[in-house]
């Protein structure tokens, strides 16, 4: 029990150390480039993507259940978002001509996503610690530069660099429901990670396709803008493919 919280804390500072280490660094550099970071996230959270439709797959009772939740993911959050009322809340001072993104559906998915990552977690500690520790560090690689991307799109959506570490954090906290929810409820909770996959999967198509993709076209002027954008989409790809190469899903 105690071995499973501290790999879960250890999983949720990566929402901090990876942002907290790149911002003393780079700080400056971050604010007068944040829409193009905004298209570097966009290629990360792509092959993510990819990765978290793979395990919906794999988790299904067949291909076409896992397709499906991912596709019931995709519709549903994006109807949500539909009916609630904008929350756009647009106070970064670096220039920008374009409509400031809605980070919330981003939030909801990875929430979702970092819920199936703790049953995950609380499925391989049930087969031996040993496996839960090597389980929690791959899922600590990921999670570390996709929080990093993520710390992107709150900041160019307008939240404070405080308020976007506090909202990464806690969004992350749900890995706590779905560690704990496995280890006292596996059998239970180990029914719910394929459908938890295929909602998070169909939630980043959305940010995808409709959030991140468009804000990128939307802040391109000219060609050479739109070259240095598809740049940093290739840069955020290529390095999440690499993690991917390395075991992190």
């Amino acid at each position: 029990m105690i071995e499973i919280l501290l790999i879960s804390f250890l999983i949720m500072a990566a929402s901090l150390i990876g942002v907290i280490t790149v911002w003393q660094r780079a700080g400056s550099f971050i604010e007068k480039n944040l829409d193009y970071l905004v298209s570097f996230s966009a290629g990360v959270f792509l092959v993510f993507l990819y990765g978290l439709a793979t395990e919906a797959v794999e988790h299904a009772a067949t291909p076409a259940w896992g397709l499906g939740w991912i596709l019931f993911g995709a519709v549903g959050i994006w109807l949500l978002f539909k009916l609630l009322p904008s929350a756009h809340v647009h106070v970064h001072t670096h220039e920008s001509t374009h409509a400031p993104l809605d980070a919330r559906r981003l939030l909801l998915t990875d929430g979702i996503h970092n819920a199936a990552d703790g049953i995950f977690l609380a499925a391989s500690y049930a087969v031996s610690p040993a496996l839960a520790l090597v389980a929690g560090l791959s899922i600590f690689t990921h999670e570390a530069l996709q929080e990093i991307s993520e710390f992107f799109v709150l900041r160019d959506a307008g939240y404070s660099t405080r308020k976007a570490l506090t909202v990464n954090f806690l969004v992350s906290s749900t890995v706590l429901v779905g560690a704990l929810g496995g280890y006292f409820l596996l059998d239970t909770f180990e029914m719910l990670e394929g459908p938890l996959l295929g909602l998070a999967a169909g939630g980043i198509l959305v940010v995808v396709l409709h959030d991140l993709i468009p804000h990128s076209l939307a802040s391109s002027k000219g060609r050479s803008h739109i070259i240095k954008h598809l740049l940093w989409f290739i840069v955020g790809a290529f390095l999440m493919f690499l993690l991917s190469l390395l075991g992190a899903y």
